[in-house]
């Protein structure tokens, strides 16, 4: 397996953004405990350069979702997590116990916690869009700070997007 990743400066701290053959693998924010994988440089990757350039629209308010090829590593569970996450309008939150239900599992918001953490494709594949039950910002695998700012941030571009 060959991996090719940028770092990407952004208002939440440097992006590692990773991509194996066609698609994107992972985005991860510095201090994140993200994985060390074998990858060479990708500037001037046409897959990645999309990627960055994509995050960079969205972090300035001019775009709501990404138009990219993803392909996350996880067990089923945590791909069924993922896709339910993505559908999770822009400018909106979801509760663990929410997306449980969704997926026909009402009483596993815990394990829906638990593959939100895991989801290794961070803001293209939007974990930060889900709170607890009580609307408080439960654990996100970039801090806490960054999951209020990312939100905070969405709330702010919502008119400029409609």
């Amino acid at each position: 397996m060959t991996y090719r990743e940028l770092v990407m400066d952004s208002p939440v701290g440097r992006l590692r953004l990773v991509a194996e053959s066609d698609a994107l693998v992972a985005v991860y924010m510095e201090d994140q405990g993200a994985p060390e994988l074998a990858a060479r440089d990708g500037r001037g990757d046409a897959l990645l350069e999309r990627a960055r350039r994509q995050l960079a629209e969205w972090f300035a308010g001019e775009r709501t979702s990404f138009d990219l090829p993803l392909r996350p590593r996880g067990t089923p569970f945590q791909l069924e997590v993922w896709r339910a996450l993505a559908e999770i309008p822009f400018g909106e939150t979801r509760t663990y116990g929410e997306i449980a239900a969704r997926l026909g599992r009402p009483t596993a918001a815990r394990a829906v916690g638990a593959a939100n953490g895991r989801n290794p494709v961070s803001i293209v594949v939007p974990c930060h869009r889900v709170i607890g039950a009580d609307g408080a910002l439960t654990g996100y695998a970039g801090g806490v700070e960054r999951k209020r700012w990312l939100l905070e941030h969405e709330r702010a571009a919502l008119p400029q997007a409609r």
